[in-house]
């Protein structure tokens, strides 16, 4: 029988782009992962679809409304303070114009030159590798600021 720490907590990421920029944050001290560049997301209630919760967490967080636009992929990964079943997924902000508000910190627009400076946990890795590689095919457009 499998014990509490072998059933993975789900958590949705809301991978926020426009343009060519990203919504990142730094995760404070005195939680698990602090100091490491995040995306916004966090657990999903029971109930609740992955997608639900990814948007739910991004406003909550940013204060953006956002809509997914696709899922990237899901992964487990086992750190430190538990197991995670983690679901990534590809959101854009609702309103023309509401990225232009800015989000809440700690959380602010980045370039891909920028993520690809920073520091994620080690379950991101395939996805900002997949967001560089992306990142670089459109490279032939300077993004505008969102």
């Amino acid at each position: 029988m499998p014990t509490p720490a072998d059933i993975p907590i789900a958590v949705a990421i809301a991978v926020v782009q426009e343009g060519g920029w990203f919504l990142v944050g730094v995760r404070p001290p005195g939680v698990p992962l602090a100091g490491l560049a995040e995306f916004p997301g966090g657990k999903v209630y029971e109930g609740e679809l992955p997608e639900d919760a990814a948007v739910r967490e991004c406003h909550e967080e940013t204060g953006l409304n956002v809509e997914v636009v696709n899922k990237y992929f899901s992964t487990i990964h086992r750190y430190d303070h538990g197991l995670l079943e983690i679901h990534f997924f590809r959101c854009c902000p609702i309103h023309a114009g509401s990225a232009s508000r800015g989000p809440r910190p700690p959380f602010r627009w980045i370039t891909a030159a920028e993520l690809a400076n920073l520091e994620f946990p080690a379950a991101n890795h395939s996805l900002t590798e997949e967001l560089l590689h992306t990142a670089r095919l459109g490279a032939r457009l300077r993004p505008k600021r969102p």
